[in-house]
């Protein structure tokens, strides 16, 4: 090569490389980048939601009972016969699981005497409360329906137990 002949060179033009001293912080190695939350998928079933729903229902004053009368004798029965499980806490509840929302439909049984505005009222608000704050899901609706009455003087459906 001739002192006449240069070679082209492309010109490139200078980048200030960030300070890799102030990215870092000391003891923290990050990796894949971005928010926690959003590197993966929560999914929440319904029975969990219906368990967390029938808990919170039941702790209401004025709540006898969850489900019909039905399904309170076949759960008693249920319950007595070894291996059966133990009590149902999602009786009475049904509960429809979206991504982001629930709705709920609640079954009860309320004790004579209470007014069962306010005892559906209370349900209502007990229930979403513990939902949304457990599962983090917005509750559209909580629909109760009430089943029946207890009487002071009526006995609990369950069946007697009998000695042989």
């Amino acid at each position: 090569m001739s002192d006449t002949t240069q070679r082209k060179r492309p010109e490139t033009p200078e980048v200030e490389q960030p300070d890799t001293q102030q990215l870092r912080k000391p003891g923290v190695t990050k990796r894949g980048g971005g928010d926690p939350a959003g590197r993966g998928r929560t999914t929440i079933a319904d029975g969990v939601v219906e368990k967390i729903a029938g808990l919170a229902a039941r702790d209401v004053l004025g709540v006898h009972a969850m489900g019909s009368g039905i399904s309170r004798t076949f759960g008693a029965v249920r319950d007595r016969v070894p291996g059966g499980g133990s009590k149902s806490v999602t009786r009475g509840v049904k509960a429809e699981v979206g991504e982001v929302q629930t709705a709920l439909d609640l079954e009860i049984v309320v004790d004579y005497g209470v007014s069962i505005a306010d005892v559906a009222r209370d349900v209502r608000e007990n229930v979403i409360a513990a939902v949304e704050r457990m599962t983090g899901l917005e509750v559209v609706e909580v629909n109760i329906a009430v089943s029946d009455v207890k009487l002071p003087e009526e006995e609990d459906e369950e069946p007697e137990t009998r000695l042989q």
